[in-house]
Formats: C-alpha cells, sequence, structure tokens
C-alpha cells in the first residue's frame, strides 16, 4: 500500500502538471505519513540529499557554461565545425553535430547545447533550403552528446547517487568513446537523410580558413583539455576544475574576445542562479523520494524479481533499457537518475556489470530520453527555436532514434566501448 501511495501520487501529480520537484517531494509526504514516519524525515533527506560536497560541481560548471554561451564561444566553435565538415553532402547538418560535439565539452549540459548551438545553426540550415525539422532534430539529438563526455553534469549525479564510491574521474573518461560514437552514428544518419533530400554542401574554404577557424577556437577548446586533464590526473577534483573552469571563461571572454559586456555578465550570472535552484530543489526532492524507495526495499525486490523472471543478463540489460527508455519519456533526467541508481545499480552489479559501465548506459539512455516526447526538455528547446511545434519534430525524427537506440545497444552488449579508456588511463597512473 505504501509503494501504491508513493507511486500513486506521484503519478498523479505528474499527470496535471505540477513540477517534477514538488510531485516528488509530496509524494515521499504523503508517504511517510501513511507509514506513521515523522515528515520531517522528508526534509532531512532533502537536507542530505543536496548538502554533498561534489554537487558543487554542479552549479560551478552551469555557471561557466552560461558565461561561454554568451561570450561567443558557441559561435567560434560553429565556424570551426563548418570549415571542417560544411563540404560533406548535407554539411551543415555535419556542422551542428561536430560543434555540439565540441560545446558539450564545455557546457556539459545537453539544454545548453541545443539553446546555444540551435540559435546559431538552425535559422542558417532554414535559409540555405533545409526543412526547418530536419534542423531541429539533430539539433536535439546532437546536445544529449554533451551528457556523455565531461563535464557532465549528469555523470556527477550519478557518481553521488551510486552512494560517492564511483569515481567521477573514471565516469568522465568512459563517457568520451561512447559519447564520440554517438556523433558518428547521428552523423551517419544526417548524411543518409541529407542524400535523400538532396540537401546542398558548402564549397571546402580551404586549409587556410582552416587553421584560421582552429586558431580562434583554441582558447575555447583549451578548456576541455584543463578539466578533463586536471580531472583524470588528479591534479584537482571535479568541483576544483569547475571553479577553474569560471575563472577561465571569465579571462578568455573578458580579455581574450572581449566578447563578455556587463549585461552579457549579470544575463548569466542570473542564469546560472535559477537553473542552480532548480537543479538542487529537484536533487534534493529525489533524495527523499529514494529514502524511501531504500526504506521499502524497493532494490531488493527488484532483484529477486528479475532473477524469478531470468537468469541471462543479455536479457536482463535489454530489460532495464526498456524500462529507462520508458521512464525517459515523461520524466526529467537529474531525478530520474537519484531515483533508479539505488534500484537497479544493484540489479545490474549482480550480474557482473560494472558500474561504471553503468553510468555511461544509464545517462546515454536517459539523454534519449531528452529528446522523446511528452517530457523531452531538449526537444522542446530545439521546437522553441526552430518555431515548429512538437509534432512536426516528431514525424521524421526516427533515423535519429535509430542510430542513437543502435549506439546504447552497442555500449550495453560491448563493455570494453566504455571501459577500456579509464583502464587506460588508469595503467599510466598506477
Amino acid at each position: 500500500m505504501a509503494l501504491a501511495i508513493l507511486f500513486g501520487s506521484f503519478v498523479a501529480l505528474l499527470i496535471i502538471g505540477t513540477p517534477i520537484a514538488f510531485c516528488l517531494g509530496i509524494a515521499s509526504f504523503l508517504t511517510v505519513l501513511y507509514l506513521g514516519i515523522p515528515g520531517l524525515i522528508v526534509f532531512q533527506s532533502m537536507s542530505a540529499g543536496v548538502s554533498v560536497f561534489a554537487l558543487m560541481a554542479i552549479p560551478f560548471f552551469i555557471y561557466a557554461g552560461d558565461l561561454m554561451v554568451r561570450g561567443e564561444i558557441a559561435g567560434r566553435l560553429v565556424g570551426l565545425a563548418a570549415s571542417l565538415f560544411g563540404h560533406f553532402k548535407g554539411g551543415l547538418g555535419q556542422v551542428n553535430i561536430a560543434a555540439s560535439t565540441l560545446f558539450g565539452g564545455i557546457s556539459g549540459s545537453a539544454v545548453a547545447d541545443a539553446s546555444a548551438i540551435g540559435g546559431l545553426m538552425i535559422p542558417q540550415m532554414k535559409a540555405r533550403g533545409y526543412d526547418i525539422e530536419y534542423a531541429v532534430n539533430i539539433t536535439s539529438m546532437a546536445a544529449i552528446i554533451a551528457l556523455m563526455i565531461p563535464p557532465s553534469h549528469n555523470m556527477i549525479i550519478y557518481s553521488i547517487s551510486g552512494g560517492g564510491q564511483i569515481s567521477i574521474a573514471d565516469l568522465f573518461t568512459a563517457g568520451i568513446v561512447p559519447g564520440l560514437l554517438l556523433a558518428m552514428g547521428l552523423a551517419a544518419a544526417a548524411w543518409y537523410v541529407a542524400r535523400k533530400r538532396d540537401y546542398p554542401t558548402i564549397p571546402f574554404a580551404g586549409w587556410a580558413t582552416v587553421r584560421r577557424s582552429a586558431f580562434s577556437a583554441i582558447p575555447g577548446i583549451l578548456l576541455i583539455g584543463i578539466i578533463f586533464g586536471g580531472v583524470r590526473s588528479g591534479i584537482f577534483t571535479a568541483t576544483e576544475s569547475s571553479c577553474i573552469a569560471i575563472v577561465y571563461a571569465l579571462l578568455v571572454t573578458l580579455f581574450v574576445y572581449r566578447s563578455m559586456g556587463w549585461r552579457d555578465f549579470v544575463d548569466a550570472t542570473l542564469g546560472a542562479v535559477r537553473t542552480t535552484a532548480m537543479v538542487l530543489l529537484i536533487i534534493g526532492s529525489a533524495a527523499a523520494f529514494g529514502w524511501l524507495l531504500a526504506y521499502l526495499r524497493v532494490p531488493a525486490q527488484m532483484i529477486e524479481f528479475m532473477q524469478n523472471l531470468t537468469d541471462s543478463p543479455l536479457v536482463i540489460f535489454l530489460l532495464l533499457n526498456v524500462v529507462l527508455l520508458f521512464l525517459g519519456t515523461f520524466m526529467d533526467m537529474s531525478p530520474l537518475i537519484i531515483i533508479t541508481t539505488p534500484i537497479f545499480l544493484p540489479v545490474v552489479t549482480a550480474y557482473g556489470m560494472d558500474p561504471v559501465h553503468f553510468g555511461v548506459i544509464l545517462v546515454l539512455n536517459l539523454g534519449i530520453g531528452l529528446c522523446t516526447p511528452p517530457v523531452g526538455a531538449v526537444l522542446f528547446v530545439g521546437c522553441a527555436v526552430g518555431k515548429i511545434p512538437i509534432l512536426q519534430a516528431v514525424r521524421s525524427i526516427w533515423p535519429f532514434y535509430g542510430a542513437a537506440f543502435a549506439v546504447l545497444m552497442l555500449v550495453t552488449y560491448i563493455p570494453g566501448i566504455s571501459l577500456w579508456l579509464p583502464h587506460f588511463f588508469r595503467s599510466i597512473t598506477g
């Protein structure tokens, strides 16, 4: 009955349009009242959920990303991508994916990626004869690459949700190859659709233009190396690297590019504060929800159910992917990571899956959910930038869904795709 109240009230509140943080908090409060537990436990769990030192990295990375967006970093990355990939078939589609990959290594946020790159690329693609839904679909799907590569905020949330014992450096490293594989899969889908619709190409501007574009983009790209190299080598923690990212972003935008005005600085600061408040409220509410799941022994019951259902790890992993894809269609990513990690992590480790490997699968899977209606935040951003209804975009997004799902299956069933790079770096550093 307690589980019925917990999930029933949560779903009911979600259906009537209640914000996700309040859905989680109210459902938790109603359940503890039924169980006769003091309601204070909900607020204690919320406080404990956000009182984690590693979480400090998230607002700082969000702030650095906002500074980069308003400091014209995205435009210079788009220029570099255009000089390299614009001459391919459907060149602007390839440029969009390449620019999203580069910018994702700076922002760590799919929503920021879709907003920044979409604002630059979607109008250009429309003006050059590309169908608007094609531009929106590429922008939305390419934005989830940011979730896979450093400094992914959601990898940090997963590490904390897993008890804080999963290395953030390993998670950052493990997502790189799957993220690049996703970029290549989406590029292949974009090329296929572009060839089918006979989209135009951009003439190759020459290597001199490539060199100029690369030189202009170097300060922004260096941030990727600073964040990843520092965390991976152990010079500084993820939290420390996020602070360094802010200082570096300010120095680049103020003194190198000279593109950051006072109004831009204020907007970036206020935007980061609003986003951080929203994210931390969701994390706190999801922590209370997760505490109740553990109290009600949901993880243990899930393991028992799966073991009674089948003994095959291949089938178990497929079922988990299906469940996560379904959940991702109507819930946002951060609360889902906090809720599902304590439930499914014991299941997959019982069947021999590495926690780092599962983290990559979880983030990629729920990232796809950000591009699926009815609650696809990234798809909503892409459609808002392109000024088209969701239904128009969904009608033609299927080749990109197919590419992303194929990559998900490869990452799920070939652990080496995720794990070989962390193992390589560990062997170097000892």
